[in-house]
């Protein structure tokens, strides 16, 4: 609030409240959606716990708007209101109908998600694409009739299937390509890297899970663009989309049909327009510098014309250029516009002509594939049918970025058919199947896929009961010895410090601020800047980090030791407790030292007497926490014995006929067994 209400960068001719504003009417309203989410909740996927001003700014004037209109003062439109994660649905709700969720105490987002969803854990690829890990994601909803009937006071949800729009059928398709052998050899450094950062071993600052993230992508796309001295791979899906465009520009000629190559990393760096015939000719030996100007040379080389062949970025956001080039595009003189989604997706209508649209690399979020389709399916297009096609390099961080698109596009595509009945909804889409449902289907036997079903469920439980019992070895090791041992010796410092203060109470500083004196080696200095030389003098003769003793103040025995790691050197004031303090280069200034170590004993007896009290308090909390039982121990047993019966029955069926009505099996009766053992 205190950075909302900054005024010192902002004009004072009109206040919002001065414009007289009855409504507001805002398009492409999810881009408002990182408003500000306080929570509880730690390290959960799919709660944000970002702000943006801008969102900020837009809640305050809805509040105030619809403050004023008795909440009618706000229409947002989008076709997206959920365009990354579940959260933003409370998002929408808190700007439109904020007092509905305060009369229903769900104003704050905790109460929100405490009503309709709960946190689930489920095994994920690593962003490495190498290796699974279990993941805690914010995505399993219940009471959704109730939380629907609720948003829908204030949504009008119109699918495209309601609407019936007249739009091109889609047909989608996957082009997969292998992974260079250079590029499998980097996949495996990055999963190293992330090795090395999980493990507390580098610096964020020179290595994290952001930048490993980032040099995944683009080794997805192509490994040039990691270090573009290294050769081109010849079957990357750069060169698969090429392809695929040359012979799609190809085959309709005759319709002048356009296409669309979406790609958000690897901007050009330079135009378009001077990528020609002639400069191909003239530069035998190019230096890659991006991959949209890679793909401009190897379509002009294979015959398209240069100026068929556009970049949005050449239009440097001048409306004036835009409007020229989506004119161009919509009547074919520009047959292949190359673009990223942020400049090319939403509020772009050049769908005329649109015949193939390719997804050159996977975005972060659901609404930026969505708006990226919208480009072709749309009202418009003169073709019946519009070809999208994604491409994917097979092992790389592709799979990750198709599975994290997966898991937000599940909940929203439920939630915008506007057909929920049931009450509560996990996280896979129905469209998502897996390779047991598939293999299920394939044999006609249900009991397949209940059993590959149990066998995921199982080992779930299996694993959240192992991670129980690691708790609980943990816990034990704390009641038993961790934390005994601590509280014993949090005990002793306590009674140490004690000590010490009645010491330094009896041996206290002059009230004229007089030198009490100082014992170095068997002699007593009472000058004050003498005996400042003289400490210094005798501290730096130990240049070892064992403790030597070399005199004593105000009745405390002094030690000093060198430690060659931070090149300095220490004395140690030891009656009871040990007080260490830095020695300086200034002789007067290490009894400053000193007397303020020994002034700030009660600080140290306050902290140390707090950390007693917590020590205790984790104590009984691990006990109270080792006596809790495996919460899932009941469903853990009961599936796993419905797994074993599945198990059998299907063993069962897929025994081979009765071996004595077989003539030609004279096989021992002890091998058989021996083989179905074996088998089992």
């Amino acid at each position: 609030l205190k950075k909302l209400n900054d005024q010192s960068n902002k004009d004072d001719i009109l206040c919002f409240e001065q414009l007289g504003i009855d409504e507001m009417f805002i398009d492409e309203a999810d881009v408002f959606k990182n408003l500000f989410i306080y929570s509880k909740m730690k390290n959960v996927s799919g709660i944000s716990q970002t702000d943006s001003q801008r969102a900020s700014d837009l809640f305050a004037k809805t509040q105030y708007l619809n403050e004023l209109t008795g909440g009618h003062g706000v229409v947002f439109a989008t076709g997206t209101p959920i365009s990354n994660s579940m959260a933003e649905l409370y998002t929408m709700q808190r700007y439109l109908q904020y007092d509905t969720l305060k009369s229903k105490g769900l104003e704050s987002f905790d109460a929100w998600a405490s009503t309709f969803g709960e946190t689930t854990t489920a095994m994920e690829l690593t962003p490495d694409g190498t290796k699974f890990q279990l993941k805690t994601r914010f995505s399993k909803f219940f009471n959704l009739p109730e939380l629907m009937s609720m948003f829908r006071e204030v949504a009008d949800i119109q699918t495209a299937d309601m609407l019936d729009l007249p739009t091109p059928k889609a047909n989608y398709g996957v082009i997969s390509v292998p992974a260079s052998p250079l590029q499998k050899e980097m996949i495996l450094a990055l999963g190293e890297r992330a090795e090395k950062i999980k493990s507390g071993n580098v610096d964020p600052h020179i290595d994290n899970m952001l930048k490993i993230t980032s040099d995944g992508k683009k080794l997805a796309l192509d490994q040039r663009l990691v270090n573009p001295l290294l050769p081109e791979n010849k079957e990357s899906k750069v060169v698969a989309c090429v392809n695929k465009a040359y012979d799609t520009w190809k085959d309709t000629k005759e319709n002048l049909s356009t296409q669309l190559i979406f790609c958000d990393m690897s901007t050009p760096k330079i135009s378009s327009k001077k990528i020609n015939e002639e400069s191909i000719l003239e530069d035998t030996d190019i230096i890659f510098t991006s991959v949209y100007e890679d793909i401009k040379r190897k379509l002009v080389e294979r015959g398209v014309p240069s100026h068929e062949v556009a970049f949005i970025h050449d239009t440097n956001n001048n409306d004036v250029l835009r409007k020229e080039l989506f004119a161009n595009v919509r009547s074919g003189k520009v047959r292949i516009l190359l673009g990223s989604t942020s400049k090319m997706g939403a509020g772009s209508n050049f769908q005329d002509r649109i015949i193939t649209l390719h997804d050159l690399d996977c975005p972060w979020r659901p609404r930026d594939l969505e708006q990226r389709s919208g480009r072709a399916i749309r009202q418009g297009n003169i073709n019946p049918e519009v070809n999208i096609i994604r491409y994917v390099t097979e092992g790389t961080f592709d799979a990750y970025m198709f599975q994290t698109i997966e898991k937000k596009q599940s909940f929203i595509s439920q939630v915008m058919t506007g057909k929920i009945i049931q009450r509560t909804m996990e996280e896979v889409d129905d469209m998502s199947m897996r390779y047991a449902e598939i293999k299920a289907i394939a044999c006609g036997d249900p009991k397949i896929m209940e059993r590959c079903d149990l066998d995921i469920e199982v080992s779930k439980l299996n694993d959240l009961k192992g991670n129980y019992l690691n708790q609980k070895y943990e816990l034990q090791n704390n009641i038993l010895k961790k934390l005994p041992r601590e509280i014993m010796k949090t005990e002793q410092t306590i009674s140490d410090l004690k000590e010490d203060i009645v010491l330094r109470n009896q041996n206290p500083l002059p009230e004229n601020d007089e030198f009490v004196g100082i014992k170095i080696d068997n002699v007593l200095y009472t000058d004050k800047a003498e005996a400042g030389s003289m400490l210094i003098e005798s501290v730096i003769k130990n240049l070892t980090s064992e403790p030597a003793y070399i005199g004593e103040y105000r009745s405390f025995p002094i030690y000093s030791h060198h430690i060659a790691l931070t090149k300095e050197f220490y004395i140690t004031l030891k009656n009871k407790a040990s007080i260490m303090i830095t020695v300086g280069t200034d002789r007067l200034g290490n009894f400053i030292r000193m007397n303020n170590a020994l002034k700030n004993l009660e600080k140290t007896l306050t902290e140390s007497e707090q950390k007693l009290t917590l020590l205790h308090q984790e104590l009984r909390t691990s006990k109270e926490e080792f006596e809790k039982p495996f919460p899932y121990e009941d469903e853990l047993n009961e599936k796993t014995k419905r797994l074993a019966q599945l198990t059998m029955e299907l063993k069962l069926d897929e025994r081979e006929p009765d071996v004595n009505d077989d003539s030609d099996m004279e096989e021992p009766e002890e091998d058989i067994i021996k083989e179905r053992e074996y088998e089992r």
